[in-house]
């Protein structure tokens, strides 16, 4: 996209699509916060600070919250709280061509470049087809989504009050968003079978990426999927198991969490639960902060993972992680390429992935290391609440509320980096200049 300014006549800027992106979630961010401001938002004054925290933790569907959702705004606040988390879940760009798709307007080249980077694609081929199937998923799961969350809080709350919490907490679940409008977030039903069947469902479906999903309904069988989405699947279903199995054998027996609860069916229930929502989004039905601190360490290492490109969940990405391992597997078996599934990985994609987890590693210890400075609470807390904003999960161990106004700044950059980082290192990724010089190549000893 091309800007004229008054004081460079003929001379454009030029600003790239992700950047433009971010541009746009700020400003969305923005809009959000004022209007969470106004009274009609409001059942109860709260600071702008307060207002522009929501707004970012639902853009960026982290699920983070110093305000108690369900008693602090109005039904229309909640209702622009579900907004914010529906167009950040999906991505401005991606709305805007469900927008057009709907009024059967064309979509033109320079939107369909905006859409490659807002969908974290590396081509404009099967763009359209992409937003259709987008489309078609989103309506048909938050529909099916809020049908059957009415069976859990219809008979607690009535029809009005139970409709639309059935729609809220479906939208928030399907794009990750972990926004529950209960201050204990989804505890009173932590064994009601109907729920820890339904949002988990939501979650891996939106949390999967729908450039898989796409695939699936293409081929329809495991033979003939793309590698991203066979590495995709298999490394889901590997860290949805190990996550399961983990939390039920760390908190087992602690009374604060599993131990309160005598019936090892639910336990387990709680488990399934807990663990498939540890990656994606910050739905909780047992206390975080009560957690041992080996349990919160795995959740850490879960929330950085995260969960698939072209979703509405964050972190490093399921396959950002999978060819990490891959890569160090081949270094020590002194291979030069990378295999998996009958299929090699390029040099490219590798270091895409190296400076994506550098870009990682130094947002978080950065994010750490200026948490710390304003606040003396437990380090574990601190890591753990930077962590799952950087994730866009939203999992908090009591320590959001008590964030100072430092403490809010790095955790609202965080989560907004966590949200549109991607978009801002492809940015640079994609600035290749041919060096003109070459060098001989030289030894470095390492390791």
């Amino acid at each position: 996209m091309q800007f004229y300014f008054p004081n460079r006549p003929g001379k454009p800027i030029r600003i790239a699509p992700p950047l433009l992106l971010a541009i746009l979630y700020l400003v969305l961010i923005l809009i959000g916060a004022v209007v969470l401001c106004l009274p009609v938002s409001l059942t109860k004054a709260i600071t702008f600070s307060d207002a522009l925290f929501t707004a970012t933790s639902a853009v960026t569907v982290t699920g983070l919250a110093v305000v108690d959702t369900g008693s602090n705004f109005t039904l229309f606040g909640q209702a622009v709280i579900l907004i914010l988390i529906q167009l950040g879940g999906l991505g401005l760009m991606t709305f805007a061509a469900l927008v057009l798709s709907v009024l059967g307007l064309p979509i033109g080249l320079r939107h369909h470049s905006f859409l490659r980077e807002d969908l974290n694609q590396t081509s404009l081929h099967h763009l359209g087809g992409l937003i259709k199937t987008i489309l078609l998923v989103v309506l048909i799961c938050e529909l099916i989504g809020a049908i059957l969350l009415l069976l859990v809080f219809v008979p607690d709350f009535g029809w009005a009050k139970g409709l639309w919490f059935s729609i809220f907490h479906s939208v928030s679940a399907f794009n990750n968003a972990g926004f529950a409008l209960m201050p204990d977030s989804l505890s009173q039903w932590a064994t009601n079978p109907v729920l820890n069947l339904t949002i988990p469902a939501l979650l891996v479906i939106g949390g999967i990426g729908f450039s898989v999903i796409s695939d699936i309904f293409i081929h329809r069988g495991w033979r003939h999927l793309s590698l991203h989405s066979k590495l995709m699947l298999s490394g889901t279903l590997v860290l949805v198991i190990w996550s399961v199995l983990m939390f039920a054998v760390l908190e087992w027996n602690n009374p604060a969490t599993l131990g309160a609860f005598s019936n090892p069916l639910d336990k387990l229930q709680i488990s399934w639960f807990q663990g498939l929502t540890t990656r994606t989004a910050g739905f909780n039905t047992v206390d975080i902060g009560s957690m041992h601190d080996t349990t919160a360490l795995m959740f850490i290492l879960l929330m950085v993972i995260g969960a698939g490109s072209t979703s509405t969940a964050g972190g490093i990405k399921v396959t950002t992680f999978i060819v990490l391992v891959l890569a160090t597997i081949a270094f020590f078996k002194r291979h030069s390429q990378l295999h998996a599934f009958g299929r090699s990985i390029g040099l490219e994609e590798v270091m895409k992935v190296l400076a994506l987890t550098m870009i990682s590693i130094f947002v978080v210890m950065t994010g750490i290391f200026l948490i710390t400075l304003s606040h003396d609470g437990d380090f574990l807390n601190l890591v753990f609440e930077v962590t799952s904003a950087f994730g866009t999960v939203g999992l908090s161990r009591g320590t959001t509320g008590e964030l100072d106004t430092m403490g809010r700044i790095v955790i609202e950059l965080i989560m907004f980096i966590g949200r549109v980082g991607p978009l801002t290192l492809g940015f640079f990724l994609a600035r290749r200049v041919p060096p003109r010089i070459s060098y001989p190549s030289s030894q470095v000893y390492l390791g």
